[in-house]
């Protein structure tokens, strides 16, 4: 009943199971579900413990509450009807709170460890930088430190990155609020320049910028300050070495792709084109072989109906005449 209590409270809407759940505590953890999902949590609590730092930023302190909602119905009840539709975790930094789907989530919803870490990674970027990061910086943190590959890979594989021009921060944070498509592009580009930014820091990765970023409370100041760009000098980076990793390779890709997709039609059109043409020689062989034995078989028809209507008389030759012819005389 504690347990139940707890979830009750911690997760507004929450209505009143017989299950009374389960609650887990620690360090700074809890962790709250139904019974069913009991496994998934403790195999979560071990997870976040084992792996609790995130780049650039210090060891976070803030007691985080987790709660696991038995399926998508509860979810959306929990977290409010303002939740996006293709959301499988969501996160809420002022309230240190975490609601995520259990067990019954289906395949989109990614795996549970990844997703765990990705939301903790947003409130750690809270406790430690306030409301400094835009939207478009707080998703691309979150996804380069839950390693996101996929991210990478919405590179490889888009025609994007070879006919349209990569957009500047600030439209990268329009991106976000138009959603679909684009925001799904937008979360792309954003680990991109997140992961541009560590590899600048070097050894240090983003922690000298995270520092001057705090103390000044500028984005542009903290460039400056931790790589020696400006924001205008940075955009122009990232975009370029952006294209030069992967433009080449989008390109390629989609190529590829473009001539596996017109294999895929055309080849079997090839083979079903050339076994109709061997069908139709075949069948002009059978017809020239048929014409032959036709035309021999009336030939030889038409020797048989003329031997059989002539004369036999006429048939034998007439017998030769002899022709008197005098004496040659030598002495004449």
């Amino acid at each position: 009943m504690v347990a139940l209590r707890l979830l009750a409270s911690a997760v507004p809407g929450a209505a009143a199971a017989q299950d009374p759940g389960i609650r887990l505590d620690s360090g700074r953890f809890t962790v709250v579900a139904e019974r069913q999902d009991e496994r998934l949590a403790r195999a979560l609590l071990a997870a976040a413990q084992r792996n609790d730092s995130f780049p650039g930023l210090p060891r976070p302190r803030d007691r985080v509450l987790i709660a696991i909602a038995p399926d998508a119905r509860r979810l959306r009840a929990w977290v409010g009807p303002y939740a996006p539709e293709w959301g499988a975790a969501f996160a809420f930094p002022d309230q240190r709170k975490i609601v995520m789907q259990g067990r019954g989530a289906g395949s989109d919803a990614g795996d549970p460890v990844g997703v765990l870490r990705h939301e903790l990674a947003h409130l750690a970027l809270h406790e430690a930088m306030g409301g400094l990061p835009p939207r478009w910086f707080d998703e691309g943190y979150a996804s380069v430190a839950a390693g996101e590959f996929s991210r990478e890979q919405a590179f490889e594989t888009s025609i994007g990155m070879v006919w349209r021009t990569l957009p500047t921060l600030e439209q990268l944070e329009r991106g976000f609020v138009r959603g679909g498509m684009e925001a799904s592009w937008s979360y792309a580009m954003a680990h991109r320049v997140v992961s541009e930014l560590d590899g600048l820091g070097g050894a240090g990765g983003l922690a000298n910028f995270f520092r001057y970023w705090k103390s000044t409370g500028s984005f542009e100041k903290g460039l400056r300050q931790a790589y020696g760009m400006t924001g205008e000098g940075f955009e122009k980076h990232w975009r370029d070495a952006t294209r030069r990793r992967y433009g080449a390779l989008s390109f390629v890709t989609n190529v590829s792709a473009a001539l596996g997709l017109f294999a895929v039609v055309l080849v079997p059109l090839f083979l079903q084109r050339r076994a109709r043409d061997r069908k139709k020689l075949e069948a002009m062989r059978a017809a020239d072989v048929a014409q032959e034995a036709a035309a021999r078989a009336s030939a030889l028809q038409a020797i048989l109906d003329g031997a059989g209507t002539a004369d036999p008389d006429d048939a034998l030759p007439a017998p030769a005449v002899p022709q008197y012819s005098p004496p040659y005389d030598h002495d004449r």
